[in-house]
């Protein structure tokens, strides 16, 4: 049996065109239509991945994926007909992993729902080739070179690996690193991540391990560093 998507989509004829071709690939898939079951549901079934619409009747995707997110790491590929970039990228901020807007073809719904069950591989996966991190003893080691991190490095660098290509907010890391609700400024963050980044840079100088997502948060990305 495939891994089990879950449909959620208010527009039947779509749901149905969605679930036809996930299934032709191999996939199961269950539909719903508001947004109100959904947290439940996830709860009860663990879909390996939920397509999701922002505007559903019950409760409107970002209200979901934020639901989802407190509890739950399942990726979410979220779809929209309203094309405002402020909307895709709200969706990505709250820890969507991919956004497709409408209208789209169900070919291109298949291809990239495989393609964030690949990259994600279950969401704890090695983060990248040549970096090892031992959370027991908030130890990383790039390329051999153990790196001197401190306690809030590590674990900024631990929850983005970990979470392969997926875009967070200043806010959402801070609610991570600070679990404590303590007031700390939204640029901390970034001069945490400019300290780390300059860490990894210099044990491994031709690869960029962190990428900015402009008005959004950042995202661990394994790519070349430019100039």
């Amino acid at each position: 049996m495939g891994d089990m998507i879950l449909i959620v989509e208010d527009e039947e004829k779509l749901a149905g065109l969605m679930a036809d071709y996930l299934r032709q690939d191999g996939f199961r898939t269950a539909s719903l239509n508001n947004g109100a079951e959904v947290t439940d549901w996830v709860r009860e079934h663990k879909p390996a991945l939920v397509l999701l619409d922002v505007m559903l009747p019950g409760k409107s995707g970002f209200d979901v994926c934020r639901e989802l997110r407190s509890f739950s790491d399942v990726p979410v590929i979220m779809t929209t007909a309203r094309i405002e970039e402020i909307d895709r990228l709200l969706g990505l901020g709250l820890g969507a992993d991919d956004y497709i807007c409408k209208p789209f073809s169900p070919r291109e719904v298949v291809a990239r729902v495989k393609a964030v069950l690949r990259r994600l591989g279950g969401g704890k996966a090695v983060p990248a080739q040549g970096l090892q991190l031992d959370e027991a003893r908030h130890l990383a080691v790039l390329d051999g070179q153990i790196l001197d991190l401190t306690f809030v490095e590590f674990k900024l660098l631990h929850f983005l690996a970990t979470h392969q290509g997926r875009i967070y907010g200043r806010q959402q890391l801070m609610d991570h690193i600070y679990p404590d609700e303590r007031v700390v400024a939204d640029r901390t963050i970034d001069s945490h991540i400019k300290k780390l980044r300059k860490k990894l840079a210099a044990a491994s100088p031709e690869t960029e391990f962190i990428q900015s997502v402009y008005g959004v948060g950042y995202k661990f990305e394994k790519g070349h560093r430019s100039g």
